[in-house]
């Protein structure tokens, strides 16, 4: 069955990029997926420490929550971050989890040279972001964190939904059309994993 991990960015609990991937990973359950969740602000994982130890291995030295993360990932035909923006990119939690990504990308240079980098053998990554502000790049900080966090993870990096204005708690449930584009993308994620999984 193919399965879904839903990684949670927000610190606050409830809040609206929590509300869209609610309604994505709901809708990707009702079209036959399987799914798994983490949430970033109930995780203890300490900041990289650029110590180079993951270099000749690939496996992070520090031992703490972050494990529990590698392993979902492994198990995850797709990952779908949700985050609000803050000072144009991720939350402080959620930067952590990504940052501390850099062993899969040395496990990932160690599997795999030249070209061989370039097609993608794990899967696909998505991404929810709110922002409060309209400003023009808005998402380019989180959306390049989350391609390349994708690249370490050996993903195709897909896009996802990115919504402005949008602050106070829970108004993304007053969004014309958010919800129902959530529940859309992760019906579509469901069935492009079963359709992968029939190949």
């Amino acid at each position: 069955m193919a399965q879904i991990l839903g990684i949670y960015g927000s610190p606050r609990k409830g809040g609206n990029s929590d509300i869209l991937l609610d309604a994505l990973l709901a809708s990707a359950r009702d079209a036959g997926a399987e799914t798994t969740v983490l949430y970033s602000r109930k995780l203890k994982i300490h900041g990289c420490l650029e110590c180079g130890g993951c270099d000749e291995t690939g496996t992070c030295v520090i031992r703490d929550d972050m494990d529990q993360v590698y392993e979902a990932i492994s198990r995850a035909s797709a990952v779908v971050l949700s985050s609000p923006v803050f000072f144009y990119g991720f939350p402080s939690e959620l930067k952590a989890l990504v940052d501390r990504c850099q062993a899969l990308w040395s496990g990932r240079l160690l599997r795999k040279q030249g070209a061989a980098r370039k097609v993608y053998d794990s899967g696909t990554g998505w991404l929810l972001a709110v922002g409060a502000s309209r400003g023009e790049n808005l998402f380019s900080g989180c959306e390049l964190a989350a391609r390349y966090f994708c690249d370490a993870l050996d993903r195709e990096y897909r896009g996802g939904l990115f919504y402005r204005r949008v602050e106070k708690k829970g108004a993304i449930s007053d969004h014309p059309t958010a919800l129902s584009e959530a529940r859309a993308l992760g019906g579509r994620i469901a069935l492009e994993l079963s359709q992968h999984l029939e190949t």
